[in-house]
């Protein structure tokens, strides 16, 4: 499916967490709606473009950290929030964030990335966004120079995060941040860390519906590796330490049947873009560059 190109305009940022100085906040005019993302450009030519595509309960702002120490090494960084993440367009009804779609959005945000110039971009997928990335990769794989799947598996399982599902059908009018946080679901943001008053503050403009099809999606057992090995595409996967979200021996084994590297980022857990971003930079570079 090819897309227009859409248009990338200045956005303004979501909350109050600092941006180091040169990283732009960004809206892309996809067909779904605006797309919010952050970009950070090298200060001399870039090497190639990186775009990232985050996770279950995220958006662009958690890799507002990783952005900057990739673009120190000469790569043109970019990351998106998905439709329904934070403050991008969220249609209503789970059959809107059907992974054929998510996948479409990535190639379109790719079309934008990468404007006039075309060509193709690094694509890397962070836990449930590794998902969608990698049905991107599969279904655009002329559009991307290579996929890197950090702490994301090869599929989910029956019955994940299947708390969390009842609670927001359950509660349909309450965000997953304050279903999760009771006893703090009412403070002033004053009263509350500056982290914590983001993640609310995202919480409550993430779509519901985006959240429970993104369970649906983490608890299927459907496995594409074969489809993915299949393009050729040159892949790498990347993990924490301590990754405890994904099983570490099925990021392995994935890696394996895809004859891909495998990188572990030591002292780390599941969200080493947070975590220690200087050496994810450092990690992704070597990948990127090899």
């Amino acid at each position: 499916m090819l897309h227009d190109a859409p248009a990338v305009l200045p956005g303004m940022p979501l909350g109050d967490l600092p941006l180091e100085q040169g990283t732009q906040v960004l809206v892309i005019r996809a067909q779904v709606g605006p797309l919010t993302a952050l970009h950070h450009a090298p200060d001399g030519p870039p090497t190639g473009t990186v775009l990232i595509v985050p996770g279950f309960t995220g958006s662009k702002e958690d890799h507002r950290l990783l952005l900057p120490e990739l673009a120190r090494r000469g790569w043109d960084a970019w990351s998106f929030s998905q439709r329904g993440q934070g403050d991008s367009s969220g249609p209503d009804s789970l059959a809107s964030y059907d992974m054929d779609l998510l996948a479409g959005d990535v190639e379109e945000v790719a079309q934008a990335v990468l404007g006039a110039a075309g060509g193709r971009l690094h694509l890397i997928g962070h836990s449930f966004g590794g998902l969608v990335a990698r049905a991107a990769a599969i279904a655009y794989p002329e559009r991307f120079a290579s996929l890197t799947l950090l702490c994301s598996g090869p599929h989910g399982w029956v019955g994940r995060n299947a708390d969390d599902r009842a609670a927001l059908v359950a509660n349909p009018h309450i965000d997953l941040w304050r279903l999760r946080n009771p006893q703090r679901a009412h403070l002033d943001d004053l009263d509350l860390s500056p982290e914590d008053a983001f993640l609310r503050l995202r919480a409550e403009l993430t779509h519901p519906d985006q959240l429970v099809a993104a369970i649906d999606h983490l608890a299927d057992p459907t496995d594409r590796t074969a489809e993915l090995a299949a393009t050729a595409l040159r892949t790498a996967v990347v993990h924490g330490e301590n990754d405890d979200a994904w099983p570490q021996d099925w990021q392995r084994t994935m890696a394996a049947r895809l004859g891909a590297p495998v990188r572990v980022i030591p002292g780390t857990g599941h969200c080493p873009n947070e975590e220690d971003p200087v050496v994810t930079a450092g990690v992704l570079d070597e990948l990127l560059r090899a």
